[in-house]
């Protein structure tokens, strides 16, 4: 499963889903309704779920609304928002129900394009559900869109090569700092990570009590020039030059592939990445499973790989970014009472439960426990709770789309004058968040 979230969509994108209206009042109607059998239509993005919760999700939908069945289809997450910026306002083409990445939900729930499930806000969960995913579903007090499942970052590292150096996981941002760029060399990177790479880079923002922009009166500013994000950004701007040998251009890179030993027993390319836990089943020594196929170990020699959090400025957990989807039912959808329906199945206790064992975090905070207890699940679940999404901007994701922060931190790690760019982007920003 992929964490990372590309939004793609412009304004003008938005403006055509303006028209997007439901056939009624647009309202989940409460209560499990008895609908005209049908064929509904779930658009799940990339391979995050796995094959055996759809399989339970198209079995149990068709054993609880008999003679209806469920199509779940599949979408790359690269195109997905324009996909659906096409589709959700065409009522004979739309989906049904979809996944939405959390950044890319405000776009979506501020324009009438999903329906409006407030009416089942407590039967699916209520207050259980995660606060942060909630919020970036809503619009003018309502819920269009609610947390599917969670994922965090955290700090993926060789023991082996750390305890050699005589090293122990950080305790403060500034010992992480140092550390990683103490395990340098011209072959291996104390912290890989590309200075294209934002959706990481951004911790050290809200690890200083930076924004990255804020919101008055309807209208959102970019806050890059704060003093707080500046420092952060900064910092970021050190480690990178420190202790990374990934070049600038680089973005999404495959970080787990750095940490195993390259071929022939060669030397890691990496110290240490920064990854959603699902990269643990990428990382690891070779090994073969029950197919007969070559795959990672999943870090079973403690001795040489480790985890810990990014630790804050001044200890604890550095904020970083929260990765997951929300799950929402298309406002144009003719078939709302049966996709109602299958979100009763997805926030049921079974569903979350299996989400939990398949390392996903649970939309409901109730059942976190599914995850487990070693020490992958605990560092999932503290690093999530001390996490931040982006901006809930209505043009958030038109930022994403025009590759914004790619450019910023781009320039940053090539040893740009952090407070001059910082006012550059400001400029440029704040326009885009208010859809201008």
């Amino acid at each position: 499963m992929k964490i990372v979230r590309m939004a793609a969509v412009g304004v003008a994108a938005a403006l055509v889903l303006t028209a997007c209206s439901s056939g009624d009042d647009g309202s989940a109607t409460g209560g499990e309704e008895t609908a005209e059998a049908a064929e509904i239509t779930l658009w799940l993005n990339g391979a995050d779920t796995p094959d055996e919760l759809r399989e339970y999700l198209t079995t149990t939908f068709e054993e609880e609304n008999p003679g209806s069945t469920l199509v779940i289809e599949e979408q790359d997450w690269a195109d997905v928002v324009t996909k659906l910026t096409t589709a959700l306002p065409d009522a004979a083409n739309t989906p049904d129900v979809v996944e939405i990445g959390n950044t890319q939900s405000p776009t979506f729930t501020t324009i009438g394009a999903f329906r409006d499930l407030t009416p089942l806000y407590e039967e699916l969960g209520g207050d259980d559900l995660l606060p942060s995913f909630v919020e970036v579903g809503k619009a003018e007090g309502k819920n269009f869109a609610l947390p599917y499942y969670f994922g965090s970052r955290y700090m993926f590292y060789r023991k082996d090569l750390w305890s050699a150096a005589g090293m122990e996981p950080p305790t403060t941002l500034a010992e992480f700092a140092d550390a990683v760029t103490a395990l340098r060399t011209d072959g291996q990177s104390g912290f890989a990570i590309g200075g294209q790479d934002w959706r990481n880079g951004i911790s050290w923002v809200f690890a200083n009590g930076g924004e990255l922009a804020t919101e008055s009166g309807g209208e959102w500013t970019s806050t890059l020039s704060d003093p707080k994000t500046i420092e952060g950004l900064e910092q970021w701007q050190a480690v990178y030059q420190g202790a990374s040998n990934v070049p600038a251009t680089e973005r999404d890179v495959a970080y787990w592939d750095f940490l195993n030993d390259g071929a022939d027993g060669a030397a890691p390319a990496a110290a240490t990445i920064m990854a959603p836990g699902w990269a643990r089943w990428s990382i690891g020594d070779l090994t073969t499973n029950d197919e007969g196929e070559e795959v990672r170990d999943g870090m079973a020699d403690t001795e040489k790989f480790g985890i810990f959090a990014l630790p804050g400025a001044d200890g604890g957990l550095a904020p970083v970014f929260a990765g997951g989807s929300n799950i929402a039912i298309s406002a144009t959808s003719e078939h709302p009472e049966l996709s109602e329906n299958l979100l009763r199945i997805i926030f049921s206790p079974e569903y979350q439960q299996m989400l939990g064992e398949n390392g996903l975090g649970p939309g409901n905070s109730q059942y976190v426990d599914a995850l487990g207890e070693d020490e992958f699940a605990t560092t999932m679940i503290e690093t999530a709770a001390a996490s931040k999404l982006t901006p809930a901007a209505p043009g958030w994701a038109a930022v994403e789309a025009a590759f914004v922060y790619e450019e910023l931190f781009q320039a940053i790690a090539e040893g740009g004058d952090v407070t001059e760019l910082a006012a550059q982007y400001d400029e440029r920003i704040t326009p885009m968040l208010n859809g201008r």
